[in-house]
């Protein structure tokens, strides 16, 4: 079929109109130069206790001490079942040191509470918090099933807290401005978008190094660790290596899918999909004892008539464009933004990594602002709470994300074609 040619003049007009609206994302210059005293909580500290003290909380502890002035935040408690990260991470804030969660959530100066365990505990130590009155920052993903992931929503919602889930991209405004212009046209008809996240490992994949000090009933507490997983033996691979095991871990889907499906779905405006299917296998690490795949794709139509694909491989690191094509134009996700092409000039667009194009391309063409940092998406909860500023990832987006990169996983261990109970908020065979 001929392809409609959609004129420069209407595309220039459409564009015009959306880039408009960006001004009303960004926000009112004078609004948010208040002066804080004029805010109900703004002069008061807020005082943040960490959940798991590993390599992912790291990073967050040193970001929140870095804002501690700033930013008028403390890390006063800290938690973990293995007594050397305990004491690293009590070294590093000053904070009370606890080896029971519970003894943090029970503190009646702590504010909000960083989750940053392996996925299977995000469940019951999200609601336990709620249970607490605690807001909540959780790494993603939100939950490690989709019932689970139902049930914080619904929580949070008859709650007065606020919950940031940790897929940091979103502090990059790039898809809060992408979703704007797509609502006001700029792309037609969106029938699909593409994303991945491969990387290339050597030897073996996420095999991180095993600390020969770990000693189970002496300076950590296995069965504490387990917790909701099923009981098994001590095995030091799966405590440092748990991303590699289904009963911790979703894999490629919910460690690193969860970040790209995210970004698609907040850009386009989608929600829960129809149908998912996924595929892939341990096609390079054949000797691996790893569980997950290694290379892992999967396919998702959602009800607004919108594929989205997202693949991965874990031996091969070129990544592919990042993509929401429309009938009338295309846009592309760039390291500085984004570009979006009108139709009849994509056979002429070259789009590097940089947003540069060959000469005679009509670009449009948005520099972000903000970034895939654990700064401002803290940052974000913390205005949240004090003046209800609207969250960069809140409950309803992480369940969001659950429910795509669970069907992918159940699809892949089942080799099923997935279907979405709209009204029950279930998955159903097709």
């Amino acid at each position: 079929m001929k392809r409609t040619n959609i004129s420069r003049r209407k595309f220039v007009k459409g564009l015009a109109g959306s880039a408009a609206g960006i001004a009303v994302l960004r926000g009112n210059p004078g609004i948010s130069a208040m002066s804080y005293s004029r805010i109900i909580g703004a002069n008061e500290r807020i005082n943040i206790g960490v959940i798991g003290c590993g390599g992912m909380a790291n990073s967050h502890m040193e970001a929140l001490l870095n804002m501690k002035q700033s930013d008028n935040i403390d890390i006063t408690a800290v938690c973990d079942i293995y007594t050397k990260r305990l004491e690293k991470a009590k070294e590093l804030t000053k904070a009370q040191a606890f080896k029971n969660y519970q003894e943090i959530l029970q503190k009646k100066d702590i504010d909000y509470v960083l989750i940053a365990t392996p996925e299977h505990w995000h469940y019951q130590m999200t609601l336990d918090a709620i249970g607490a009155g605690k807001h909540i920052y959780v790494e993603k993903p939100m939950t490690h099933t989709i019932e689970q992931a139902k049930d914080i929503c619904n929580k949070i919602a008859s709650s007065k807290l606020k919950m940031q889930v940790g897929v940091q991209g979103m502090s990059d405004d790039s898809y809060e401005t992408a979703h704007k212009m797509i609502e006001e046209g700029a792309l037609g008809k969106v029938v699909m978008a593409h994303i991945d996240y491969s990387r290339n490992y050597i030897g073996d994949f996420w095999a991180y190094e095993i600390d020969p000090d770990a000693r189970p009933g002496i300076n950590l507490d296995w069965e504490a660790w387990l917790g909701p997983a099923p009981k098994r033996p001590w095995d030091p691979r799966r405590y440092f290596q748990w991303r590699r095991y289904w009963d911790y871990s979703g894999g490629i889907a919910t460690d690193l899918f969860i970040h790209r499906v995210t970004r698609i779905i907040k850009s386009v405006g989608l929600s829960f999909p129809d149908y998912v299917v996924a595929t892939g296998g341990t096609w390079n690490f054949t000797n691996s004892v790893a569980e997950i795949p290694d290379t892992f794709n999967m396919m998702l139509d959602y009800p607004e008539k919108t594929t989205v694909m997202v693949v991965s491989s874990l031996a091969n690191d070129m990544p592919i464009r990042h993509v929401i094509r429309g009938h009338e134009a295309t846009l592309e996700f760039t390291r500085e933004g984004f570009t979006i092409t009108p139709q009849e000039q994509s056979e002429l667009a070259i789009i590097s990594g940089t947003g540069e194009t060959v000469k005679g391309t009509n670009l449009f063409t948005y520099k972000k602002t903000g970034a895939e940092d654990i700064t401002l998406h803290h940052r974000n909860l913390i205005a949240a709470i004090r003046k209800n500023e609207p969250l960069k990832c809140d409950q309803d987006l992480g369940f969001y994300g659950v429910v795509a990169c669970m069907m992918g996983v159940e699809s892949f261990r089942n080799r099923k074609y997935l279907k979405w109970d709209q009204q029950n908020k279930v998955i159903i065979e097709s």
